[in-house]
């Protein structure tokens, strides 16, 4: 699948953008179904930024799908339900259960903390050796033909015949595509993680805590870690808090409102190296739905496609989705490959169009799921973090239940399998 035609020219036939979860998932989808591809991340090693996110039934459907699903539910903790308390009087507002299939230890509503760096691992494993490319940065990309070159800082080029664009909310290939950089909330977000020797004691919760013009979450891993989140107002002009460790620790803890000591306790034990900050974008579900997913041989998936607030926990889920989808679908444009008296000219074309299709198929299957969470994440997250006393009121007394609610609904879609659309007929 790939060639070196010389020290800084490389034929690939499908490049991935980004090695983060919708890259390295994609590339995992696409060899699952006999595909090569190559992924060039901009780091030097994996990305392990974040700690851990909220993975719910809709993502373990599509990690089942590439085929990884039962290892890595092993080392996390199910969850066994979503409680909602209120800050502003320490009493819960909302308790939803997750019913587990009593046989396979999943179910409806399975829910598990994943830890990303044990996620990248276990993707990057499964993958082809030197499928992954570190340190090259796409700074452009420009047509040839059929082709699309991708020249990287180091001065490499990159001829690709499908240009698959994972590479986060400031994604070079969404600008390629046209798109505007995904728009300032008005939020930020401090993540951590942080372990307990001899075990947290937690239940295996999700335990999410709103009201005050804050919102934040509890989530054990397993026995022992925990991953957290606490997201409040801020101006794109408040820089402190995002560059001073301390001062992100110190904006936590005098924002937790009335909760109980063993909470308080997992911002306090958590180390400042494991602590981030980063303000909250989105994309506008209007731009998604009427901007180019696709274009040509080229197209978007994750952050780079649906860049979203974490309010839902599906950013890192619905990327899972896409990764299944786009691959199914590149599939069958890519293995499809007539045998005919076709010259060369003429089969190159008839792929390029096979490809075209593929991914405007892809493009259309995923614009309104991804619209859909983006607009949900949006509402949701402004009724959670309100700090006014009547909607404070409403929430807590009355919107507590459905707001919960329309998190888990939100994780019943189901992506489908690999192989689904690439059964011979």
């Amino acid at each position: 699948m790939m060639s070196t035609m010389d020290e800084k020219v490389i034929t690939a036939e499908i490049v991935i953008v980004g090695g983060g979860v919708a890259g390295l998932a994609t590339a995992l989808g696409l060899h699952r179904l006999g595909l090569r591809s190559l992924v060039l991340e901009s780091s030097d090693s994996l990305r392990v930024s974040g700690a851990a996110f909220a993975t719910w039934a809709n993502a373990w459907r599509a990690l089942d799908a590439l085929g990884i699903g039962n290892s890595l539910r092993t080392q996390h903790t199910r969850h066994q339900g979503l409680v909602t308390t209120s800050t502003a009087s320490g009493v819960r507002a909302a308790v939803i259960p997750f019913p587990a299939n009593a046989a396979s230890g999943s179910g409806e509503h399975e829910v598990r903390c994943l830890k990303r760096k044990v996620l990248l691992e276990t993707l990057s494993k499964e993958l082809p050796e030197d499928t992954i490319r570190f340190s090259s940065k796409v700074v452009s990309i420009q047509d040839s033909g059929y082709l699309k070159l991708l020249h990287l800082a180091d001065g490499s080029v990159i001829k690709a015949k499908v240009v698959i664009g994972c590479d986060g909310v400031n994604s070079a290939v969404a600008t390629w595509l046209g798109f505007k950089k995904p728009a300032f909330v008005g939020r930020s977000a401090v993540r951590g993680y942080v372990v307990f020797e001899g075990g947290h004691g937690f239940e295996p919760d999700f335990m999410l805590f709103t009201g005050q013009g804050a919102r934040y979450g509890i989530i054990p891993c397993d026995h022992s870690s925990v991953y957290w989140f606490f997201t409040f107002i801020s101006s794109s002009q408040d820089k402190e808090v995002e560059r001073n460790p301390v001062k992100m620790k110190e904006t936590v803890l005098n924002n937790l409102g009335k909760v109980p000591e063993e909470i308080r306790e997992v911002i306090e034990k958590t180390e400042l190296d494991d602590m981030i900050c980063s303000p909250l974008r989105y994309r506008a579900p209007w731009e998604i739905l009427l901007g180019d997913v696709s274009r040509d041989n080229v197209c978007v998936a994750g952050d780079a496609f649906h860049p979203m607030t974490p309010d839902l926990g599906q950013g890192a889920c619905s990327a899972l989705e896409d990764a299944v989808v786009l691959a199914r679908c590149l599939a069958v444009a890519v293995l499809d490959r007539e045998r005919s008296e076709q010259d060369q000219e003429e089969e190159d074309a008839a792929e390029y169009e096979r490809i075209k299709m593929a991914l405007s198929k892809y493009a259309k299957e995923r614009k309104w799921r991804g619209a859909d969470l983006v607009t949900t994440a949006y509402v949701l997250g402004t009724i959670q973090q309100s700090n006014g006393k009547v909607m404070s009121f409403i929430r807590d007394k009355l919107l507590a239940p459905f707001l919960a609610a329309m998190i888990v609904k939100k994780t019943t879609f189901n992506c489908g399998q690999l192989k689904q659309a690439v059964s011979s007929d």
